[in-house]
């Protein structure tokens, strides 16, 4: 047993140790000498894997991730983050909700009902009443009751509702017969083109139209916007309220 018990000092105390009986601390030439053993065992441990298949490499680095600590562990997912970034991300798990609101705002019905078939996560999103209330309320289709917000997809029923109630029919095109060409005369070059300008400007009793995103009250007096895109959950914030 003395065969194995660490060096002892013939003028002091047993050596000062840590983790292991053969990792002296206040001993600088057997520090040296355990440093330079590591950066050989290193170094051949290096070769041994350029030696080795892509399998056997695989093998050795989860026995040495079962052996790691935790910490140990974050410290190789940190490494592994910072060198190989991620790809492929799906943006609603990384951007805040109401950048992906946003970003499915400017989606047409269509392809809003594709993206409800991508996961239940884009299911849910994709058929919030924020996104489909402005849809219907552009023809000017509106509900006969207020929802409460435990009442979602009630805007994208509706609208699927009342697109199956238009009757759309296709054009009619007329025979050879009743199809007349309708006989045109070109500009006279005598007119001046003062008068041309003329009438082909608007009259000042005509109104022009204004865009939809602008207010027909020029100096409005109500200064507050209720933002239907917000970064809330209405589930949880009814049940805050």
């Amino acid at each position: 047993s003395m065969a194995f018990a660490p060096p002892r000092d013939r003028d002091g105390p047993k050596l000062q140790t840590k983790m292991s009986t053969w990792t002296p601390l206040n001993h600088q030439l057997m520090n040296d000498k355990a440093s330079s053993v590591f950066e050989e065992r290193r170094a051949l441990l290096g070769k041994w894997f350029d030696k080795w298949t892509d399998g056997q490499r695989r093998r050795i680095l989860v026995d040495l991730l079962e052996r790691c600590s935790l910490s140990q562990q974050k410290f190789c997912a940190k490494q592994l983050q910072d060198r190989v970034p991620a790809e492929a991300l799906d943006f609603t798990t990384r951007l805040p909700r109401v950048l992906s609101l946003y970003i499915f705002s400017f989606l047409d019905p269509r392809s809003l009902c594709r993206c409800a078939q991508v996961s239940w996560y884009w299911k849910y999103l994709s058929e919030l009443d924020q996104l489909w209330m402005l849809k219907c309320l552009r023809f000017g289709w509106y509900i006969n009751f207020s929802p409460t917000p435990f009442e979602q997809g009630i805007w994208k029923k509706h609208y699927i509702e009342m697109v199956k109630e238009l009757h759309v029919t296709r054009p009619k095109t007329p025979s050879k017969d009743e199809f007349v060409v309708i006989d045109v005369q070109p500009l006279r070059s005598n007119v001046p083109e003062a008068k041309c300008f003329v009438l082909g400007r608007r009259t000042n009793k005509e109104k022009k139209e204004l865009p939809p995103w602008r207010s027909p009250d020029r100096h409005p007096t109500d200064t507050i916007r209720f933002n239907y895109l917000n970064n809330y959950d209405p589930i949880k914030q009814a049940r805050q309220a």
